[in-house]
């Protein structure tokens, strides 16, 4: 892949990132939602990412790698008929809950 192709992609990601700061503020671990991320690699239907969302879980299940630590289960259900603009302020303060009811991020171990 090219270096400019790279970047595009990078910049893409970069767009949708989110932050979660840590308790002290010392420390910030950047993530993902879904639901953005999924338009971001293409996937038209939320049915389809989740397909690809499972194999990831598979993937680290197989590799001994806590699920818990990447994934979160959500789900958010869309009421027919609902107003977009409505959805919108519904889903960002729905996001902003999620934030501030995650794990925080552990304090560094000095070995």
């Amino acid at each position: 892949m090219d270096q400019n192709r790279i970047s595009q992609l990078q910049s893409v990601f970069d767009e949708i990132s989110h932050f979660i700061t840590s308790d002290d503020d010392r420390e910030q671990a950047g993530v993902w939602f879904a639901r953005e991320l999924m338009v971001a690699l293409g996937y038209a239907r939320w049915e389809n990412f989740r397909v690809a969302i499972g194999r990831a879980v598979d993937s680290c299940k197989t590799q001994i790698i806590n699920v818990d630590d990447h994934f979160r289960d959500l789900t958010k259900m869309v009421e027919i008929g609902e107003d977009i603009k409505k959805l919108e302020r519904r889903v960002a303060a729905e996001e902003k809950q999620i934030e501030k009811a995650s794990p925080k991020l552990p304090k560094n171990k000095k070995k």
